[in-house]
């Protein structure tokens, strides 16, 4: 069969396989598969069910395994024939909190079309990816099979860390053998843009609490003259940015600049929604490229001080922030934690007493796209979207687990793509994800099984 006959026989079972996308994903898109949520215990039990149900179906003997974070990894495995290679697929099927449904135009667990597009939590990030790879395995079974070795690996606490599988792939790392990895949790550069992500971002949690007083004091008889806490810790983090607004870390090179395809102003205002008149950051000489995948950046994810609901007229004896630290591929993330943590002490005010702490620290990832799995991927996905070539741009996202299977499999190829394209809105209101992209890149994942290693 010729590589167009092929194309076109896989991109027919795909097309004609929407109906069972969409109820897959509806399916799994109903689950509220929070991991470590108490409450939520039976959805992510369930959902690693489905989960499990639909790898057999898919033709693969199926594990549940219980990691060291209470999470449930789904492993599906077929052995290879003949001596063919054995490529894994990842994805995940936990989902972050939905937050406030009044911030929902739709149910967040109801998967709904509109406008084109299908609206539910995880829908892209990354249920989406899982409803993708079973489409792609359907195409590759209509057009004959393959003597690949498959292993189908859905983790149950991504969102949270992902520590278990971590865990498991260190203890068990046969569990993960394969030549090839293809993980399923990036996205396409834009709708229709076939796209590889050839760079991740390393990163730490880091807390820091400052303490001025005893005991919150009376801001009649005390304010003025007592040091307030909060105002210390703002003062601290306004450090971490300098005029134009791009992160600033003593000790550190925050100047680098991303070597590869640019993530233009335009089309970065528009993917992350900046108000008009708002500023993005850093001057006309820095690329939105170099500030989110090349360079370190410190974000403000969390604040500790009086809620202002609750607000009473007292200088703050405390107060505390979480900042997200993400590092370029090349950057040690432990080293510049620990450069972040020293600015910090370094730039606290009036003598404040400041305790910082270090959590989750991950390495980050860059793709060798000049071997062979890689490239070939690259062109099954040009192919599937009717490209010339396949795009390549960085993530600012992390995801550990891809250097933990480098280092349990140091021979493995590892690819990224998905179907997290800027659009989707992932981990906030209204995600979505666009069906075209869980289609085409069904097509392009089928294409890479029927011809690796050929």
């Amino acid at each position: 069969m010729s590589n167009d006959t092929q194309t076109q026989a896989v991109r027919e079972s795909v097309a004609g396989d929407r109906e069972t996308v969409f109820r897959e994903l509806s399916e799994l898109v109903s689950f509220n598969s929070v991991h470590g949520d108490p409450e939520l215990t039976d959805q992510t039990a369930a959902a690693a069910d489905w989960v499990a149900k639909a790898f057999t179906a898919a033709g693969l003997d199926v594990d549940k395994l219980e990691t060291t974070d209470g999470s449930l990894a789904v492993v599906g495995r077929r052995a290879a024939n003949g001596g063919a290679p054995t490529v894994l697929l990842y994805c995940h099927y936990d989902v972050v909190a939905a937050g406030a449904r009044e911030a929902w135009e739709t149910d967040p667990f109801t998967l709904t079309e509109r406008d084109g597009r299908w609206y539910g939590r995880g829908s892209a990030d990354c249920k989406g990816n899982v409803a993708m790879h079973l489409a792609a395995l359907r195409a590759v079974e209509a057009a004959g099979g393959t003597d690949l070795g498959l292993i189908l690996v859905a983790e149950g606490s991504e969102e949270q860390g992902g520590a278990g599988l971590d865990d498991l792939v260190a203890e068990r790392p046969e569990l993960t053998d394969a030549d090839a990895i293809l993980i399923a949790d990036t996205g396409n550069a834009a709708v229709g843009t076939p796209t590889l992500t050839t760079s991740l971002r390393g990163g730490a949690q880091v807390t820091v609490t400052v303490r001025t007083l005893e005991a919150a004091m009376h801001s009649g008889m005390f304010g003025g003259a007592a040091p307030d806490a909060a105002f210390a810790l703002v003062r601290m983090l306004d450090s971490l940015r300098d005029v134009s607004g791009r992160t600033v870390i003593e000790g550190v090179d925050t100047s680098a600049t991303w070597p590869g395809e640019p993530y233009t102003e335009e089309a970065f205002r528009a993917d992350a929604g900046v108000l008009d008149g708002v500023s993005i950051m850093g001057t006309g000489g820095d690329q939105p490229s170099d500030l989110v995948w090349a360079r370190p950046a410190v974000t403000l994810t969390g604040w500790t001080s009086t809620p202002v609901d609750e607000a009473v007229n007292a200088v703050p004896a405390t107060a505390s922030a979480r900042l997200n630290l993400r590092v370029a591929a090349s950057d040690d993330p432990a080293e510049v934690a620990e450069k972040l943590a020293e600015h910090l002490r370094n730039h606290a005010p009036w003598g404040a007493q400041v305790e910082v702490s270090i959590d989750d620290v991950n390495e980050g990832f860059d793709c060798d796209t000049s071997r062979p799995a890689v490239h070939l991927l690259g062109d099954c996905l040009a192919e599937a979207y009717g490209a010339a070539e396949c795009s390549a741009i960085g993530s600012g996202g992390s995801i550990p687990l891809t250097k933990v299977l480098q280092d349990a499999h140091p021979d493995a190829e590892i690819a990224l793509f998905g179907v997290e394209e800027p659009r989707t809105g992932i981990h906030a209101p209204n995600e979505s994800v666009d069906p075209t992209e869980i289609e085409n890149l069904a097509v392009a994942e089928a294409l890479f099984l029927l011809r690796y290693g050929k």
